[in-house]
This record gives structure tokens, C-alpha cells and sequence, in this order.
């Protein structure tokens, strides 16, 4: 009799801890969300006789999104095809650059960038970067 007891009273544990279980909610990963930024690298080539490379790609940016000051080991010529590019370089006044118009940023100049509204921009960009360093700085 006391082995049914014992036996009876761990299955009623058992489903009650698992009656327990199943009221909680389950623990959901949160979504991904996608990267205010995606960089598209096209083609990468080395300068001859220097420790520099030229790197050619499209930034695309959320619509809304500023990057937060940075820089650039290198100068880097950009052209913008899509939305109105948000563009503020320490020191001087900001500017918007339009689909069609285009820029260059001199080696290492603190800037901070992004949308100028609320639609995306997208921007194609050539860097000519030091070997080995990554192609964006944060500020400090």
C-alpha cells in the first residue's frame, strides 16, 4: 500500500508540476532585427608599391538612421542612388547630398552620416583604406 501511496502521489507531482509548466508562457527568442546599416562590398584591389587598398561597395541606411560620429582610414569618394543623404562633418555645416550628387571625406575627417528622412539611402562608396584596418572608426 505505501509503494501505490508513494507511486499515486509522484505521478500527481509530476502532473502537476508539468500542468505548471505548460501555464507558463513559453520563452520566445526575440526577433532579429535587420542592421540599420548593410555594407555591400563589390571589389577590393590593392594600391601598388603602398600599404593601401581601394575598396568598392554599397552602404544602404535605414530610413531615420544617423550613425553616430565616426571615421574612415582613408579618403573615400561616395555617390549617392537612393533617398537624400544626411551628411556632418565636424567643423563644418551639414549638408544633404541627393540622388545623383556626390562627395569625397578626406583621411580620418569625423563625420557622422545617415537618412535625411524617413526613407532609406543607399550610397556607393570608394574607400582607399590602410591594409588591416577595419573600414569605419568610432569616434572617440
Amino acid at each position: 500500500m505505501l509503494k501505490q501511496s508513494l507511486l499515486v502521489s509522484s505521478v500527481i507531482v509530476a502532473l502537476l508540476g508539468g500542468f505548471a509548466h505548460a501555464q507558463q508562457a513559453p520563452v520566445q527568442p526575440s526577433p532579429v532585427q535587420p542592421s540599420p546599416v548593410k555594407r555591400t562590398p563589390l571589389g577590393k584591389v590593392d594600391v601598388p608599391d603602398s600599404n593601401y587598398e581601394v575598396v568598392f561597395g554599397i552602404t544602404e541606411l535605414a530610413g531615420g538612421f544617423k550613425s553616430g560620429r565616426h571615421s574612415h582610414p582613408g579618403p573615400l569618394l561616395a555617390y549617392v542612388t537612393e533617398g537624400e543623404f544626411w551628411y556632418l562633418v565636424d567643423g563644418q555645416p551639414e549638408k544633404i547630398y541627393k540622388v545623383g550628387e556626390s562627395f569625397q571625406l578626406p583621411h580620418s575627417a569625423i563625420h557622422n552620416e545617415g537618412s535625411a528622412g524617413s526613407n532609406p539611402v543607399k550610397v556607393m562608396v570608394v574607400f582607399v583604406v590602410e591594409k588591416g584596418k577595419p573600414l569605419v572608426q568610432p569616434a572617440q
